[in-house]
């Protein structure tokens, strides 16, 4: 159950469109991943609507999915997340410590410690999560096929530099309007460049998030990551045993 649980919320994590034709590269990989990282260093919270689909390699299916998500940086650097499914209903919530995976319709809520969630391999994701930008450090980055997708958006593919069974590459859609205000004025203006995001995980499962009504640095309170359990919801937590 820990193993799947790590992964769904890797997926959903990880962390995150133009109409330009598809007629070859206009701005340089460097620039690409510096709009990136020097948006994200300026990142403190972040609300968006999202959309999310699933491929599950092993049964053939597909999963959709749909919300808003919450960001936001802790004083020490860790990210702070709530991921609300409004389809289907369901919660991914963490202070920076621990993290709450609630099923309203179950009556369950999972907990499970931040620090061995993303233990070992993992961590790369973490890092990725908390908006430090540092994608360079972390990841082996080239441009995916041939470096845009239909919309115009620069398409990054990045591989791990520590791999994990939970994440074996991630494709990153990089606006190409940031793109292109990072190359006019020398630095990035734009702190959630990312149109969406693709996990590949060692299993050959596929989840793609894809962001909207996107709103930065608007002050998000630290409380909103603070999950209180409901009366009746059983508290499951999956790294211990009885």
């Amino acid at each position: 159950m820990r193993s799947c649980f790590s992964i769904l919320l890797l997926s959903c994590v990880v962390l995150l469109q133009s109409a330009l034709p598809q007629h070859g590269l206009a701005a340089e990989m460097n620039d690409v991943v510096k709009t990136l990282e020097q948006g994200y260093r300026t990142l403190n919270d972040l609300q968006a609507d999202f959309s999310q689909q699933t491929e599950i390699a092993s049964m053939k299916r597909k999963e959709r999915g749909a919300g808003e998500l919450f960001l936001k940086k802790g004083a020490n650097g860790q990210a702070m997340f709530s991921f609300n499914y409004s389809k289907p209903r369901q919660q991914i919530i963490s202070n920076g410590k621990k993290v709450w995976y609630y099923l309203p319709e179950n009556k369950q809520v999972m907990v499970s410690d931040v620090a061995s969630l993303f233990e070992g391999g993992n961590s790369v994701a973490l890092n990725y999560l908390s908006g430090m930008g540092h994608v360079s450090r972390d990841f082996n980055i080239r441009f995916a096929g041939d470096g845009r997708d239909k919309k115009g958006n620069y398409l990054l593919e990045l591989i791990p530099k520590k791999p994990s069974q939970a994440m074996a590459k991630l494709h990153l859609g990089i606006e190409a309007q940031a793109v292109a205000s990072f190359t006019r004025e020398g630095q990035a203006a734009d702190p959630f460049p990312i149109a969406y995001s693709v996990v590949f995980d060692s299993y050959g499962n596929r989840t793609a998030i894809e962001f909207s009504n996107i709103k930065v640095n608007r002050g998000i309170r630290s409380d909103r990551f603070n999950f209180k359990v409901p009366s009746g919801v059983e508290v499951v937590n999956p790294g211990q045993t009885k």
